[in-house]
């Protein structure tokens, strides 16, 4: 591996749930910047700095050791006492942190020298309570007031923060200290003799308190639990059952093999614990730091990409965003009947209805992704009951797309937010400037994107399917049609000729936006591409202004609006490619397929870990050159993670038929991948290796079943069939 890319200035970053801790690689948390502690989008702790009787310490190394807990190892500089200087390198400080509901802290002082020391060791904490919006913004406004007390008989600060009825208080407690604390000056202080050769300890909590909830540390000194959180997870334990029920991999390509390993351990970390549902029933998280909440459209795409690897995921979204399916509408939330949630938020600016993330309903897509993801997950679990249980809310979703998605009623899908703090888009490229005309310039609402149009064509025939399993015949004969008859428009509508490519979208005037972008490649996946048409498509997508060596890119480097370094217009995107690459294995295209999951598994081995960013810049590969960092990409991000298991997916051929008692499989691996097997495939109850190599130019495999009943069938993706039908 010829280099390690950090993605953004170098921080240590833990997690649990919700709660989280931002550092430098010091420990410690800089003023006016984007560090902190956090829990239900405010940040407890905005300043946090180490001191030896004034003096910074020196890092020596420093690293998670967990997705939850990280240890810095420090030194100091040459100390002046009254009893002389401590010479630079006497003393180390080791600071072990770990997240649970709060954060649990040990500072462990070690004398190196030959002498008796004297010092200070002072822990600099100041709290603003300023909302993640704002600290994403880097805008704080101050609302409410802010008290601090310090108790000395129990050793703890006390900051509480108040507006009106919004209330929040951090208290930094210490325990088991070989030396009690005092307070001054905003600094707390602990008096340290050291004999040579000795060591000092003490532990400090964050507690954090929002309203009643109140989040207290889950680990004690030396990663114990703590005395009376008997109810508080094990978070390696946790860790240890996700990573012993998901689908391992092994294969002689270190690259695969290391950025599936760093994947699988990322979406285990990314689980929000304290939304789980049952044993096998969870939620994922979008991504660290600034989206540690329920997302709609980030949560299904997550649960369709983790099928080859554990199906639990979905069962959490489905459950999780049926709780939150709008009943009514409201236009500061951009919320419908039917309609699957965008995004919700806890804080502030929530709580006062100064931001409609309440939940905020701005997104286009979800409501078809949540059918698509319903049908999707009923083919690996193979449970009926699945589909009886969210009927219901299918057919809210069903009625959504009918009334509310189809603005004017053409049979086309367009977005246009009411609210007045609404987003300029609603897709999944929904950064303001995202949209844009073949000149450059910006396309208004109201747009009728072009995969909106795919989604809901999968999702109509989807839902015929299961429509048919529950005994509605005659309401799956009636989406057939409509699916059929959306595709026919689709093509007259959508196609344009000139370019060979299908439009970015339909403007306000209906008129065909022939800007080239990544999204038809999402056309692909959905199979609404008309056959004689995919191979262009396909072609176009891997021409050099949109392929740029790491992955195909969101905009052509032809437009006048390309900016490799923008968020959405030329940057790459992993899930973009991993979507893309199911859909040129559905249309037959598996070489190109193999090549974009090469150019993503290269880039993986250039970043820290393997860990692929949510984006990085649409910047050329080439020789010399490596992968540029997009500076604000979330790292771990979920749906960045799980794209190897959609381009694994992509070139293995998997499709599950767990209802009928069938896995598919249509192997092709490319030279540069000459073998990969799969180890505990959940199929309903079945459970499956399976094993790929090459021969020559050929792809043999083998199935081997571990438990249950399940045939393993060789059969190939035929371009434009659904990839749920079997032949």
């Amino acid at each position: 591996m010829p280099m390690a890319i950090n993605v953004g200035p170098p921080v240590l970053t833990i997690n649990q749930g919700s709660t989280f801790m931002v550092t430098d690689l010091n420990g410690e948390i800089a003023a006016e910047s984007e560090h902190g502690v956090f829990a239900g989008d405010t940040r407890f702790v905005s300043h946090f700095a180490l001191l030896a009787n004034g003096e910074p310490w020196r890092r020596l190394t420093s690293s998670p050791t967990a997705y939850y807990a990280a240890r810095i190892h420090l030194t100091n500089a040459l100390i002046a006492t009254e009893d002389g200087d401590i010479p630079e390198s006497t003393l180390e400080l080791v600071v072990s942190r770990s997240a649970g509901e709060g954060i649990h802290e040990d500072l462990d002082v070690t004398n190196y020298g030959m002498k008796p020391v004297r010092l200070n060791l002072e822990l600099a904490i100041r709290s603003d309570f300023a909302h993640l919006f704002d600290v994403k913004a880097h805008r704080f406004v101050p609302r409410g007031r802010i008290e601090t007390v310090w108790d000395q008989e129990s050793a703890e600060l006390r900051v509480s923060y108040d507006n009106r009825d919004f209330h929040r208080r951090l208290i930094y407690r210490s325990e088991n200290s070989n030396s009690r604390p005092r307070y001054a000056n905003g600094r707390v202080t602990f008096e340290i003799e050291l004999a040579p050769g000795a060591s000092w300890h003490t532990c400090c909590h964050y507690i954090l308190e929002e309203q009643d909830r109140v989040r207290a540390p889950q680990h004690a000194c030396n990663g114990t639990s703590v005395e009376g959180a008997s109810d508080a997870p094990d978070l390696d334990q946790l860790q240890r059952e996700w990573q012993a029920c998901a689908t391992k991999l092994t294969s002689a390509n270190d690259d695969i093999s290391r950025l599936y390993r760093q994947s699988v351990e990322d979406m285990g970390g990314l689980r929000l614990y304290e939304h789980d549902f049952a044993p096998d029933m969870w939620l994922p998280a979008a991504g660290v730091p600034w989206f540690l909440t329920i997302f709609g459209r980030d949560s299904l795409i997550v649960s369709l990409q983790n099928m080859l690897v554990h199906a639990g995921f979905a069962r959490g979204a489905l459950k999780k965003l049926a709780e939150f399916q709008a009943t009514a509408i409201d236009d500061y939330r951009d919320a419908e009947p039917g309609k699957i949630p965008h995004e919700i938020r806890f804080g502030e600016l929530a709580h006062f209805g100064k931001v409609p993330h309440t939940p905020y309903y701005g997104t286009a897509d979800a409501t078809a992704l949540y059918l698509i993801t319903l049908h999707e997950a009923w083919k690996w679990l193979g449970d009926d009951g699945l589909l009886r249980e969210y009927r219901d809310v299918a057919e809210r979703c069903l009625e959504w797309i009918d009334h509310h998605g189809d603005l004017d009623g053409d049979g086309f899908q367009e977005y246009r937010t009411r609210s007045t703090l609404g987003y300029e888009n609603l897709g999944w490229k929904d950064a303001d400037d995202a949209v844009v005309y073949p000149d450059g310039s910006q396309v208004r609402q109201p747009k009728a994107l072009c995969e909106l149009q795919g989604y809901v064509f999968d999702a109509w025939v989807r839902m015929a399917e299961v429509f048919d399993t529950l005994g509605e015949p005659h309401r799956a004969a009636a989406l057939r049609g409509r699916a059929a008859g959306l595709q026919e428009r689709f093509e007259e509508h959508f196609w344009c000729e000139d370019a060979g490519f299908y439009a970015f979208a339909l403007d306000p005037d209906k008129r065909p936006v022939p800007t080239i972008t990544s999204n038809p490649g999402h056309l692909l996946w959905s199979g609404i591409v008309r056959r004689d048409r995919a191979a262009r498509v396909a072609e176009r997508l891997m021409q050099p202004d949109m392929r740029s060596g790491w992955g195909i890119r969101t905009l052509s480097a032809k437009n006048p609006a390309f900016n490799p370094l923008s968020y959405q217009r030329g940057s790459v995107w992993p899930h973009d490619n991993g979507i893309i690459a199911l859909g040129f294995k559905r249309y037959g295209f598996a070489q190109e397929a193999a090549q974009i999951a090469r150019d993503i598994s290269e880039v993986a081995s250039c970043f820290v870990s393997y860990r692929l960013p949510e984006l990085y810049a649409g910047t050329e590969r080439a020789p010399g050159t490596f992968p540029v960092q997009y500076l604000g990409a979330n790292v771990p991000q979920a749906w960045a993670a799980g794209s190897v298991f959609h381009l694994l997916q992509a070139m293995l051929g998997i499709r599950a038929d767990a209802p009928h008692g069938r896995l598919y499989v249509d192997p092709q691996l490319p030279a540069w991948l000459p073998d990969v097997a799969l180890h505990g495939i959940a199929v309903a109850d079945a459970s499956v290796d399976l094993r790929f190599w090459r021969e020559g130019e050929r792809t043999r495999w083998d199935a081997s079943v571990r438990r249950g009943a399940i045939q393993v069938a060789e059969q190939p993706w035929e371009p434009g069939i659904p990839l749920f039908t079997a032949r």
